[in-house]
């Protein structure tokens, strides 16, 4: 175990006060960095970690990231906590390839690495997912296509062009439609930036240009709330369909109207606390084993399996699929 003694600095804006102040501490740090700080499923990512932290007292755990979702400002934290020598990262990649070189220098310094979402990331010890991502593409995309009457034009949105999961997610959504012929897809892939905002008026602009669309695939955690204003906003509710990853408790007024036909998720909060025990797992030298019970709800029998690099893949079984009559079952 390293001994550590370093104090929260500012890379910008990014660097958010989660990290706080980690004065000298006789004991391991686990650093989890996100996408973006300050959005509700960081937020509730953020639960888990210092969940996680207050379980575990023979650690310092803590959270942090950029103030919007730019996979630069992501590295300089990231660079920055190496630089401090921290035990152990936890990270969910903005763009997996643009951390690559910062991440193999962490782990040729000894530090562990772990990553979520990111099943391309070769300098990992392990990445962990919630779940098969073609599997959970494929069911939102047949959520959208029983919605739509599998007629008529769709599109597709993506946080960025380089975020992994969610290039797999529309992709296996793409693969899907394609079984029923009556589904065209159109103008894919729209970068959001995890911006309600940014998409709500992207997606007012592709209802003007095809105003007889029928239904929208997203991916980043508030995509759902900024194209369902814009559905909203239209009167449109019922008429074009809205399937996407988003958490209850934000898309619950969207829900109640009909602009969000259902949501997907895992728990945030639980995947920061699956990211956490795996580091704490690979500090404390013990193995990860197929079908190996991490302690948390959707990871309670992980396939384990040889990563792209030298780590190791686990994966999960965290899915959930609700509509305005399910979401209440999942309030956070």
């Amino acid at each position: 175990m390293k001994r550590i003694s370093f104090k929260a600095s500012v890379i910008g804006a990014a660097l958010v006060a989660t990290v706080g102040v980690l004065n000298a501490q006789d004991k391991p740090v686990i650093a989890t960095v996100v996408k973006i700080s300050g959005i509700p499923w960081f937020n509730r990512m953020d639960v888990g970690v210092k969940e996680f932290a207050s379980s575990n007292p023979t650690v310092m755990a803590s959270q942090s990231g950029p103030a919007t979702a730019d996979a630069a400002q992501q590295l300089k934290i990231i660079d920055d906590l190496v630089a401090k020598k921290v035990s152990a990262l936890a990270v969910v990649p903005m763009d997996p390839a643009v951390i690559e070189g910062v991440l193999k220098r962490a782990m040729d310094r000894g530090i562990v690495v772990v990553t979520h979402e990111a099943d391309n990331q070769k300098n990992t010890n392990a990445n962990i997912e919630a779940f098969d991502n073609a599997a959970y593409g494929t069911a939102l995309n047949e959520k959208l296509a029983n919605c739509m009457g599998k007629q008529g034009k769709w599109t597709s949105f993506v946080g960025s062009l380089g975020s992994r999961t969610h290039l797999q997610w529309v992709d296996a959504g793409a693969a899907n439609a394609k079984n029923y012929p009556g589904m065209t897809l159109v103008d894919a892939k729209n970068e959001s930036f995890d911006d309600a905002n940014k998409t709500y008026e992207k997606a007012k602009e592709i209802l003007r240009k095809h105003p007889d669309i029928r239904g929208f695939q997203s991916s980043a955690g508030n995509d759902v709330l900024g194209i369902g204003r814009a559905i909203e906003e239209a009167g449109l509710q019922g008429k074009v369909c809205l399937v996407g990853t988003g958490l209850p408790n934000p898309s619950a007024k969207l829900l109640d109207s009909g602009a969000i036909t259902a949501i997907g998720f895992w728990d945030p909060k639980d995947a920061g606390i699956a990211m956490n025990t795996v580091a704490k797992m690979l500090l404390d030298k013990k193995p990860l084993t197929d079908g190996m019970n991490l302690g948390v709800k959707g990871y309670e029998k992980v396939s384990v399996t040889k990563g792209p690099g030298t780590g190791l893949l686990l994966v999960g079984n965290a899915m959930v699929i609700a509509d305005k009559v399910t979401y209440k079952n999942y309030l956070f």
